[in-house]
């Protein structure tokens, strides 16, 4: 089975995998709703991390007499959700990087197109 990239899925999978461990007794539609994507995504994506062993999902009777479920993570899941938040955390780190350089030099920019005028801050205005 592949491993998730580092697009879209593997922030789903992480989003997923930080809610199950915060909250294993999250229902599939409240997922769905933080998540903001539909319920059948949700389920599948759930069905993934269990088919990887990364999630357990335990069914009992909930005070409906429904079915439910909570979720826990593995100690695979533990470790990939590590592995995952670290990916995670260097593209975001590299984008601000590259935002910060961004910003900087179209303050450079707006320097030599206005002479150093004083630049009013929109926020303040």
């Amino acid at each position: 089975m592949s491993r998730p990239g580092t697009g879209p899925s593997q922030e789903i999978h992480l989003q997923v995998l930080r809610t199950i461990e915060a909250r294993p007794d999250v229902t599939q539609r409240q997922l769905a709703q933080e998540l903001g994507v539909s319920l059948g995504k949700t389920n599948y994506c759930l069905r993934a991390l269990i088919d990887r062993g990364w999630v357990k999902a335990n069914n009992f009777k909930n005070s409906n007499n429904k079915a439910a479920y909570t979720y826990l993570l593995t100690p695979k899941g533990m470790e990939e959700k590590a592995k995952i938040t670290m990916k995670f955390l260097r593209k975001k780190m590299a984008e601000y990087e590259q935002l910060r350089a961004e910003i900087e030099d179209l303050g450079r920019e707006v320097k030599r197109t206005h002479g150093g005028e004083h630049m009013t801050d929109s926020r303040h205005e």
